[in-house]
């Protein structure tokens, strides 16, 4: 999980766009901006305006972090005290590799000191819903990428994949935050949809269970797919990249207004809110070329 927009850990690895073999790439959080807000996703993919971590993201990168090494460890030290104990060295590590991140609370160590806290209470909220010492995942933190039909290339990063002795599948993602509300368990599924069209299309296995994690509340929110599924989600992800070279060509990235408005930095450049975008980029960046942040 990255906090880093318009930076892509995909891109040392992905299949290169060249605009002929591969018309364009994109991940699940990239196709979230655009059916959350197409000026959302210009602000952060084509103009790549910068995003300062919140404390919020950051907690979930350190957790994420933990639950990665944690199946590091021999099953039975794979406890509570052990994850909890991990929580300031991996903190540590992740801020010395990343200045903005150490600069995120300043010198306040009450707050850095709450903070921690804060991601400790998510990891003991985890042994609540799982038991990591009678699970060997088969992948963490798994790159997947698969090229379609159509020529685009999907990509992102698996938190966990279990595989079961018959060979089922169980795709897994952890989330900091609380469950979904009735009627956002769609835009939250669309993700783990996303992901099961591509380990489908790579392993030609329709994954038997794709489970979100949540930590903030403690509820495990699970689905069962089928084919139809994965192929709506395909003809879907076809009809947001239509509608994202559209847009390319048109200039016009309309605003969305939304409750996710609120959790949105870039207010003071949205029409919604009585700002003006800043002048498209001149060469415009294709979509198909910028970077995808780390998803997760």
């Amino acid at each position: 999980m990255s906090v880093q927009q318009g930076v892509s850990p995909a891109e040392r690895v992905s299949t290169p766009v060249d605009g002929v073999e591969v018309l364009g790439a994109l991940s699940p959080s990239r196709a979230g901006d655009f059916l959350t807000c197409p000026l959302l996703y210009r602000f952060r993919t084509v103009d790549r305006l910068p995003e300062p971590p919140s404390p919020e993201q950051v907690r979930g990168t350190v957790v994420h972090k933990v639950l990665e090494d944690l199946f590091d460890l021999p099953a039975a030290e794979r406890t509570p005290e052990q994850a909890l104990a991990m929580v300031r060295p991996v903190w540590e590590r992740l801020s010395a590799e990343a200045p903005d991140l150490a600069a995120l609370f300043g010198d306040d160590d009450p707050e850095t000191a709450a903070w921690l806290a804060s991601c400790a209470t998510s990891l003991e909220r985890y042994f609540t819903l799982e038991d990591p010492r009678r699970l060997e995942p088969a992948e963490r933190e798994l790159y997947v990428e698969s090229l379609l039909d159509s020529r685009l290339l999907l990509r992102g990063f698996v938190d966990r994949v279990d595989v079961a002795p018959d060979g089922s599948i169980r795709v897994v993602d952890y989330k900091t935050g609380r469950s979904p509300g009735e009627g956002f368990e769609a835009r939250a599924l669309f993700q783990m949809k996303f992901y099961a069209l591509v380990l489908w299309r790579t392993r030609g296995v329709v994954p038997a269970v794709l489970q979100l994690v949540y930590l903030g509340n403690g509820e495990i929110l699970r689905y069962r797919p089928d084919e139809q599924d994965l192929l709506a989600t395909e003809r879907k992800v076809e009809a947001v990249w239509r509608a994202i070279r559209s847009a390319e060509e048109s200039g016009d990235w309309r605003p969305r207004r939304s409750r996710l408005c609120d959790w949105c930095q870039h207010q003071a450049l949205c029409p919604e809110f009585g700002g003006t975008p800043p002048p498209l980029p001149d060469p415009v960046v294709r979509p198909a070329e910028t970077g995808e942040a780390g998803d997760g």
